[in-house]
Order: structure tokens, then sequence, then C-alpha cells
């Protein structure tokens, strides 16, 4: 698994109207292949800690190409300053849950394409 992680700044007015550009962000961002999950730290005043889990760095890598429009469309008129970005790196350990699996390929048993055994 891998992680990238951030801290953003968003201008709290802006922030507490936000719910439907959130909402709508949150899902084109599951959607990307490879995403396994995100943990959003409300640190106060608008600053908030991003955790972003893949499955692997090139899921990780494939879906910035992506969403980077997003995030300056729906993201972008909410920050009070750019995004820092913290670090980023293969996860050492973890005791949360997988609540999402990896991707599986056509043609495995399981995929939804496969008839049932």
């Amino acid at each position: 698994m891998y992680a990238i992680i951030r801290k953003n700044t968003y201008d709290p007015g802006k922030l507490a109207q936000a719910g439907p550009a959130l909402a709508e962000f949150q899902a084109l961002h599951a959607a990307q292949p490879g995403y396994a999950g995100s943990i959003d730290v409300d640190t106060g005043q608008g600053q908030r800690l991003i955790v972003n889990l893949w499955h692997t760095e090139q899921h990780a890598r494939a879906a910035m190409t992506v969403l980077l429009p997003h995030v300056q469309r729906l993201l972008g008129p909410l920050m009070a300053g750019p995004s820092q970005f913290l670090g980023a790196g293969e996860v050492a350990t973890t005791d949360l849950p997988l609540q999402r699996q990896p991707p599986q390929r056509l043609g495995q048993p399981g995929h939804p394409s496969e008839p049932a055994r």
C-alpha cells in the first residue's frame, strides 16, 4: 500500500458551504483504479491533514494525472493557500481493516465478467 500525505489550508467560510464540491471530488477520487481510502483530519482553523491510500505508487501517479483538473476546479476555490506536500511512500504498518480490495483483472475468478462457480 502506498500513501501520500498533504496539509491543506481552506478558507473556513468557504469550507462550511463546500459540501457538494467536497462530495463530488471524493466520488471522483474513490472511482480511480487502485484507490484504497483516505483519512482527512481536521486540525482546526481550516487546516486538514490528508492521507490518501493507494494499492501502488503507479495507481497514485495515474490518479494524480486524472484528478489534477478536478482538484483545481473543486478544491482550489476553497483553499486559503497552496496544498503542502508532506511526504509519500510505502505504508510500513497499519491496523486499518482493508475495506477496498485491489482491482481484479478481467478473466480472474471473482471478476464481474466471470460466472460464479
